[in-house]
């Protein structure tokens, strides 16, 4: 068994803060471990800038510094392999390639981008980091297909790029949907993509008749314009909050659609857990969002809300269809997107560096 540093530049699995990358990085510590080896998060420290900010950039690279020097000391001996999560221009790893020079050890990352657009402008100096870090790499885990074209384009050495599909942090599905229920929309209320999402969902009810009904469950600053947004459907939208894992299987389990336009979603892990559920969903044909979903008929983007529209009609209308479709997805997120695919994946390509043996 393997003793694994891990990192998160743009957020710590910590935080307090909930968020789709907080996320993300939690269950690749469990699917990391899950075969009894142990990992380590070695530092809190956020190395993030959001507006592209010199001065902020340079603070930033001297507070890493420090760390960096910590680290070479006191990182336990018998550390085997450094993992880095989502090093990108924003959130550069300026700890993992300095450290793992020094002792010596195997740096892996997983999430990882390549912005060359990004090397002129605000954000140059952190790019250029990011381009390093990337280029110090023995192994780049990929989630989706668009990750994989800079990636790949910019390949440095022998350096190996690995796919690791999206995965949900559990070990079997949990119980069917009775998808019976009111339409269910998962997100966080944010400004920004989030809430093009939901304007463009709005825009999509706003073109459906009869009887239907959706339940929001989510929370957040944009939250008043969301509501604002939902306020002509009146009773037919309801809003949940924010819910705990507990109470959104809750919503899983009887909902008929999930519907999630997904504007600028990396993958969307919301269009996973519908699916473990046997949900249907319905999302634009978007790159990332493409990756997790299962075969199925989604609108291209350029059909616009009538589209989703459309779409949603054809669901809401064939309760054998949304059966159908649930059991297909829940098949597919069975076989490519729960842990034990994770770890699998993820120690096949790690496994041989520990010793130097790759």
């Amino acid at each position: 068994m393997a003793r694994v540093a891990f990192f998160s530049p743009m957020k710590s699995p910590d935080s307090p803060v909930p968020s789709g990358d907080r996320e993300m990085a939690r269950n690749l510590i469990k699917a990391i471990g899950a075969q009894g080896d142990e990992v380590i998060l070695v530092s809190d420290l956020r190395i993030y800038d959001k507006t592209g900010n010199a001065e902020m950039q340079q603070r930033l690279h001297t507070y890493a510094d420090a760390e960096a020097r910590r680290l070479v000391t006191d990182l336990p001996s018998d550390t085997g392999l450094w993992v880095t999560y989502h090093n990108y221009y924003k959130a550069p790893d300026l700890l993992g390639p300095k450290v793992c020079a020094a002792r010596g050890i195997p740096y892996l990352q997983l999430e990882s981008t390549r912005a060359t657009s990004r090397l002129h402008g605000p954000w140059s100096d952190f790019a250029q980091a990011a381009h390093d870090a990337c280029d110090a790499a023995d192994v780049i885990f990929y989630h989706t297909a668009n990750d994989l074209i800079t990636l790949e384009r910019e390949k440095y050495g022998k350096q190996r790029l690995v796919e690791l599909p999206p995965f949900l942090p559990i070990t079997k599905l949990p119980p069917a949907s009775t998808c019976d229920g009111p339409m269910l929309a998962v997100g966080m209320m944010r400004h920004g993509d989030k809430l093009a999402s939901y304007q463009l969902l709005a825009q999509a009810l706003s073109h459906l008749t009869g009887d239907w009904a959706l339940d929001v469950a989510g929370d957040g600053p944009a939250r008043s314009d969301v509501e604002t947004l939902m306020a002509p459907f009146g009773s037919k939208v309801r809003f949940l909050g924010q819910l705990d894992r507990d109470s959104v299987q809750t919503a899983y389990a009887s909902a008929s659609i999930v519907a999630w336009p997904g504007v600028n979603e990396a993958y969307g892990m919301i269009y996973l857990e519908a699916q473990a559920s046997g949900v249907p969903v319905v999302a634009q044909d978007r790159p990332g969002v493409r990756d997790v979903l299962a075969p199925a008929d989604y609108p291209a983007v350029d059909a616009g809300p009538e589209g989703l529209a459309t779409r949603l009609r054809t669901l809401l209308g064939d309760p054998a269809l949304r059966r159908s479709l649930g059991t297909t997805a829940r098949e597919y997120t069975s076989k490519r997107h729960l842990m034990p695919a994770a770890t699998e994946r993820f120690w096949q390509a790690a496994r041989p560096l520990i010793g130097g043996t790759a």
